[in-house]
């Protein structure tokens, strides 16, 4: 199940905030529980296992760190955290890399590994690590230990958040899972954000997927370098409007339930490097390998060649992490040389740039990335890459006009949405002009978009496989 859907919009949701509400405080969480698994199970219920399986071990995890700490035995501590972290990472790679290393390994001649063909289990890049992080955390003393089972499933199925993040770390969430505001402003709040990321989904990422899809069933000998590039850029911006919308979502159910989730976006697209770009996509994934990769190796504290070496681990774990696909792996490679050459000296030359040269740097990496990341089949991508370049292609056809006359007026309110410029404009409407029409605009914004779902069939969701 996915939240723009009418199944969730008009019977799930009513259903889980009725229950919610009229349920007493102390039994708010054991609510929260099982709505959480009836959401996830709904496509798949037999994954409830593994996932009751997750809870209950790291769950133990914690309880054996913090009484090997009380009795100031650091060694048990230790082993007991590192099979926390053993057992989330091998559950995570049997089910999304078993098949694609038996794949490779054949690829080489060595049948060593059958292929299981096993489905990923949704989520579970998302609540592997956040389960991992618990552990190290109470390991740390970052965070107290979780005594109550109940509560601590509440946070790995916390269903909001449960398919693509953001991804929470126990310690931010803590205390929200024992006492937090139910107000009417708040969910007024949650109401609102949640129907902004119902619209970028619905209205924008679907209908510039549809462009994205042309160009990608589009056969490398008839592509050209416009069609190219107007391909790549739906793309971009889909997968921005995609998952940004779906965060909006998530941040939005939080607020009705009394959450107070962190933001995950903040307008990537206006950076100036590959750098600044990374710290304002997907924030909630970068914290997670800065806070339990990164920073234990060692950091940016280090020689230029430990230096290097931590990057490249960084690097290939974030590409990898996306899919079991080598193209995820080149993605992040692909952001390790041009991260780690901003590190070395190309930052302090952007940092002099005009803005407009380091903007349009920074946007070009990206967008150029994003080809290697949406394209998995090496000679699909080969081709592709070479058309955006112009080499061995035409520069333009009519089918390339065609679509961006067609396309052009969605692609410019696409871009402007993906910049602060929207809302600093509605920031500067005078107070008893907005606040009698912000509920004219989500109400429209729900309907308009209800209307789409129940007209189309085609809704996508890009990280549904991550």
């Amino acid at each position: 199940m996915v939240f723009s859907t009418p199944y969730f919009l008009f019977l799930y949701l009513p259903m889980v905030l009725l229950l919610y509400y009229i349920s007493p405080l102390k039994w708010r969480n054991l609510v929260l529980m099982v709505v959480n698994l009836i959401f996830y199970g709904w496509g798949e219920p037999v994954y409830i296992i593994i996932m009751l399986v997750n809870i209950t071990a790291n769950y133990v995890f914690g309880l054996v760190v913090t009484r090997c700490k009380q009795r100031e035995n650091q060694r048990g501590a230790k082993i007991a955290v590192a099979l926390s972290v053993v057992f989330n990472l091998a559950l995570l790679g049997f089910f999304k890399y078993w098949d694609f290393i038996a794949g490779s390994l054949a690829g080489l001649g060595l049948d060593v590994m059958p292929q299981l063909g096993l489905e990923l289990p949704i989520g579970i890049s998302f609540y592997t690590f956040q389960t991992m992080s618990y552990t190290i955390d109470v390991y740390r003393g970052d965070s107290r230990v979780q005594k109550n089972l109940i509560t601590f499933g509440t946070f790995v199925t916390l269903f909001p958040q449960l398919i693509a993040g953001p991804i929470l770390q126990y310690k931010d969430l803590d205390a929200q899972l024992e006492q937090r505001d139910h107000t009417v402003e708040r969910f007024a709040l949650g109401v609102q954000r949640f129907c902004v990321g119902l619209a970028k989904k619905v209205l924008l990422a679907n209908n510039l997927g549809k462009l994205w899809d042309v160009y990608l069933a589009t056969p490398g000998a008839e592509l050209t370098t416009l069609g190219a590039w107007l391909g790549i850029v739906a793309f971009s911006l889909q997968l921005y409007f995609d998952f940004s919308g779906y965060s909006d979502m998530a941040i939005g159910l939080g607020r009705m339930l009394g959450f107070e989730f962190m933001e995950n976006f903040n307008y990537p697209y206006i950076s100036k490097s590959a750098t600044e770009f990374w710290r304002r996509w997907h924030i909630s994934l970068g914290n997670w390998f800065r806070d339990y990769l990164y920073i234990p190796l060692g950091g940016n504290r280090v020689g230029k060649g430990r230096l290097m070496f931590n990057l490249l681990i960084v690097w290939a774990a974030t590409g990898i992490w996306h899919g079991a696909s080598w193209n995820f792996l080149i993605w992040g490679l692909y952001y390790f040389v041009f991260i780690m050459l901003e590190k070395l000296w190309l930052g302090k030359y952007l940092k002099k740039a005009p803005a407009a040269l380091a903007h349009l740097y920074g946007i070009f990496i990206v967008v150029v990335g994003w080809a290697i990341f949406a394209v998995e089949d090496f000679t699909a991508m080969g081709l592709y890459l070479k058309a955006m370049f112009g080499i061995g292609v035409s520069l333009v056809n009519g089918d390339a006009l065609y679509y961006l006359f067609n396309y052009l007026p969605m692609l410019i309110v696409a871009c402007v949405a993906a910049t602060p410029l929207a809302a600093k404009v509605w920031h500067k409407i005078p107070a008893k002009v907005w606040k009698p029409a912000l509920p004219v605009l989500v109400c429209l914004a729900l309907v308009v978009a209800t209307a789409y779902l129940v007209d189309g069939t085609y809704n996508p969701f890009l990280y549904f496989r991550f």
